[in-house]
């Protein structure tokens, strides 16, 4: 296994809900030992997933944690130079039992891709799609996002990619292989549209490649219930704690570990 290919188990160990739970059960077994603090760790780390689970929390640390970037209109996208819409992939279902078991984009690539097709349309500029498989689809993935990507914007949208880089297993390959194709037709200048908290390293990485980039973020994390409510655990709150964080954890290991 190649070395980047341990990424999606070393976040997973970092991040919630496995980091806290390890936590708990490391207090648990302290206090089974008599060990002082044991109880009091335990009891810290379940109150961390508590307010981890909490999607105010998420709201919080979307604000505070991570660069913010506002939406991009198509008007400035066309009064700014840009001469391309590129559409960052965001996973893939290998097999969809209700399309007789064929692949379809996952609810992040699909949103990416509408808001991709949609920019598109109202500024006049070509679209590219960067996706391949990730680390931690390998082996249960069989097709790269890109071709279905491509499928999906051709019969849903009546739109064809004019570039599809589809040997990507990171974000940083997603500049990486999809620049050159990009310079090739003279495109220096890009919308990109991803998730606003996967922006600052997707914006990081295009630069790095010698692109000129305006963002085009979508799925902001907001506030979508009543008050009381943000503040109740739930699956959902959980998983944009973890988002977030995720981002947060692979900024600081980037400016580290310089790629």
């Amino acid at each position: 296994m190649e070395l980047a290919g341990l990424k999606p188990l070393l976040t997973s160990l970092a991040m919630p809900p496995l980091a806290p739970l390890l936590l708990a059960m490391f207090g648990v077994w302290l206090a089974w030992r008599k060990k002082r603090g044991g109880l009091t760790l335990a009891a810290l780390s379940l109150a961390a997933l508590w307010l981890l689970s909490c999607h105010g929390t998420a709201v919080w640390l979307a604000q505070h944690a991570l660069p913010r970037f506002a939406p991009a209109s198509s008007d400035a996208i066309k009064a700014g130079g840009v001469q391309a819409i590129v559409v960052l992939g965001g996973g893939l279902l290998p097999g969809a039992p209700e399309y007789g078991g064929a692949p379809q984009l996952s609810s992040y690539t699909a949103a990416r891709l509408r808001h991709g097709v949609w920019l598109a349309r109202r500024t006049g500029l070509p679209l590219a799609y960067s996706g391949g498989v990730g680390w931690a689809s390998a082996g249960v993935q069989l097709l790269p996002e890109a071709e279905v990507a491509a499928r999906v914007a051709l019969e849903d949208y009546g739109v064809k990619l004019r570039w599809n880089e589809g040997a990507s297993r990171d974000t940083s390959d997603n500049a990486r292989l999809l620049a050159p194709m990009l310079e090739q037709d003279g495109v220096r200048h890009v919308a990109l549209v991803t998730d606003v908290w996967h922006m600052p390293r997707s914006v990081a990485a295009f630069k790095r490649a010698g692109l000129t980039v305006t963002p085009a973020p979508i799925a902001f994390v907001l506030p979508f219930e009543r008050d009381v409510l943000q503040w109740l655990p739930s699956a959902q709150g959980l998983l944009a704690s973890r988002l977030v964080l995720r981002e947060c954890l692979a900024l600081a290991v980037g400016r580290l570990i310089p790629i």
